[in-house]
């Protein structure tokens, strides 16, 4: 495992529409074991392989539920609204507020390519909501409202 450089806003790769992923391979296993490794030393709740400098269709969510690996996922039903905060590790020291559905269920692939299912609520949906968004292009801050400079916690 290797922890990876997390890319920031202005380059082109977090703005492509991300390609499906067809190869279920030691690329990559290789990749999602770093992907783990880059969000557990970022103190991330999630990254998408966009923020690694690829565009294919993989995040990964590492939340109080527990890590997930997510291989070509797809919200298949959301419900409800919450509005909160959200930041991000491709745009440092900014944070902004963004409404997400309250629950969401997703469909996706495993490293193997086998087939889940899973039902997120809360942070957790945001998370999904906001790492998906990712594989599509988007930034939390083209839907954010009263985005703000914050500071860095060790700068604090």
């Amino acid at each position: 495992m290797a922890q990876r450089y997390v890319v920031q806003v202005g380059d082109p790769v977090l703005r492509k529409v991300c390609t499906p992923v067809k190869n279920f391979d030691k690329k990559l296993a290789d990749l999602l074991d770093d992907m783990r490794e880059t969000v557990e030393a970022e103190e991330g709740a999630g990254l998408a392989a966009p923020q690694v400098g690829l565009d294919i269709r993989v995040a990964v969510i590492n939340v109080d539920e527990g890590f997930y690996e997510l291989v070509n996922p797809v919200i298949v039903y959301q419900k409800g609204e919450q509005n909160g905060p959200e930041g991000c590790l491709s745009v440092k020291g900014k944070q902004g507020d963004v409404a997400r559905p309250y629950k969401v269920k997703v469909e996706y692939r495993d490293r193997l390519g086998r087939k889940h299912k899973l039902t997120a609520e809360g942070f957790f949906a945001r998370a999904i909501c906001h790492e998906l968004d990712h594989l599509d292009g988007i930034l939390y801050i083209d839907k954010a409202t009263n985005v703000k400079d914050v500071k860095n916690s060790e700068e604090k």
